[in-house]
């Protein structure tokens, strides 16, 4: 069974890969463009890999909630910096929020496996 140092690290490249991804999804400009398109799903595909390695140690609710948080906050931020989107003061709490679920959740649940 691997470490829980290597779940964390596959987890972080899973997001990363996530974000790419989600990065592409928007320059394929709804599938248009083939290049962008074929990352997509090349980034997508490394992401769910590599968050398989993260499930064999820490359970799907947490993995999943960390990925997924984590994975909105980072795509928010590559839509106002990359794609210069902006984000009003609802989204900026909302995301605020998120980022406090899952450090409440990394900090006091006994679920995570640390």
């Amino acid at each position: 069974m691997p470490s829980q140092a290597f779940a964390y690290a596959a987890l972080t490249v899973a997001i990363l890969c996530e974000v790419a991804g989600t990065t592409f999804l928007q320059k394929s400009e709804q599938f248009t463009r083939l290049v962008p398109t074929l990352a997509m799903a090349a980034f997508y595909a490394g992401a769910f890999y590599l968050m398989t390695h993260a499930l064999k140690v820490m359970p799907l609710g947490i993995t999943y909630a960390i990925w997924s948080g984590v994975g909105v906050v980072l795509t928010a931020v590559i839509g106002a910096t990359v794609f210069k989107q902006s984000l009003d003061l609802p989204a900026l709490v909302g995301i605020a929020m998120i980022v406090g679920g899952v450090m409440v959740m990394q900090v006091f649940s006994t679920s995570t496996g640390h």
